[in-house]
């Protein structure tokens, strides 16, 4: 294994936005029923991505460092909760200080984005539950706020403590992972069985798996699907962990699939007008969440 130089700050969060990492992903996964219908796929494949070498830098640090044991430490530290609790829109206001002023593609902040697509659910007319799934999604990006390094937080997941396949995104960097090393991790189930079911599949540490976490007792099973697997792009565009899959995953993941173009494709420079939209939203999530929320 090639030696990893102790990490920079900028090493650390080598991303100039958040939302250069989105943006990487309408390159390598244009969707021609595109949800934005103003823009083709064409456009979104040939937009001009800034930070396209921070792209790679930023998977050279997480395909590093996303190891079965960092996984399972990261999972006991934020999973009890125990950060911050506040209310939903305290909440969102805490999520916004994730704005990057240097972003060229939008000055929206964090909860528009979110609005944005759980607009765009809400129009084509999809259940409540599926609208909440929307506007809570990117939630788990607070862990940044609690120190975490964007590697650890955003990115494309794939499963830990067993072979990674190469259709996960810049598979080459996991030659710097120390688990290739590890024979318990590198066979085709490893520390799995067989069709286990992925509740049972540890995924690599971020927002998804956080976010799903924190929402599990309120929302339905097909909206907790949305949140814990959207960002596993390996499994719902590229079919390539079937093996550890159940049946009940597979009916699941019909949710997934339908979920993500609305994250990937409802961007837009428009920002949506809350104080029209707030009654609905007060009145959602008073149906389906507590008064407040633990971190």
């Amino acid at each position: 294994m090639q030696p990893i130089s102790p990490l920079s700050a900028a090493e650390q969060n080598p991303l100039s936005s958040l939302d250069v990492w989105e943006d990487d992903l309408l390159q390598r996964y244009p969707d021609p029923e595109a949800i934005a219908k103003g823009k083709t796929a064409d456009e979104y494949r040939n937009y001009e991505t800034p930070g396209r070498d921070t792209v790679s830098t930023f998977y050279r640090l997480n395909h590093t460092y996303q190891t079965y044991d960092f996984v399972q430490q990261k999972r006991a530290d934020f999973l009890k909760f125990d950060k911050k609790e506040m209310s939903v829109w305290a909440a969102f206001d805490f999520l916004n200080q994730l704005v990057d002023d240097s972003d060229p593609d939008t000055d929206l902040d964090q909860f528009q984005h979110l609005l944005q697509t759980s607009e765009a659910i809400r129009a084509d007319g999809h259940p409540d539950w599926m609208v909440l799934a929307g506007l809570f999604h990117d939630m788990g990006k607070v862990l940044c706020l609690f120190g975490e390094p964007q590697w650890a937080v955003v990115g494309d997941t794939f499963p830990v403590g067993c072979a990674w396949s190469d259709k996960i995104v810049y598979p080459e960097y996991f030659q710097y992972n120390p688990d290739k090393d590890d024979p318990r991790f590198q066979s085709k189930y490893g520390v799995y069985e067989p069709g286990c079911g992925l509740n049972n599949v540890c995924l690599s540490w971020g927002h998804d798996e956080y976010v799903y976490q924190m929402m599990k007792d309120y929302l339905p099973e097909p909206a907790l699907y949305m949140l814990r697997y959207h960002s596993f792009y390996s499994q719902h565009r590229e079919g390539a962990y079937d093996h550890l899959m159940d049946d009940h995953d597979r009916e699941m993941f019909k949710w997934v699939k339908l979920f993500n173009p609305y994250d990937l494709y409802s961007k837009n420079p428009t920002p949506p007008d809350w104080m029209a939209l707030r009654p609905y939203y007060e009145e959602l999530v008073g149906k389906y969440l507590p008064a407040t929320i633990r971190f």
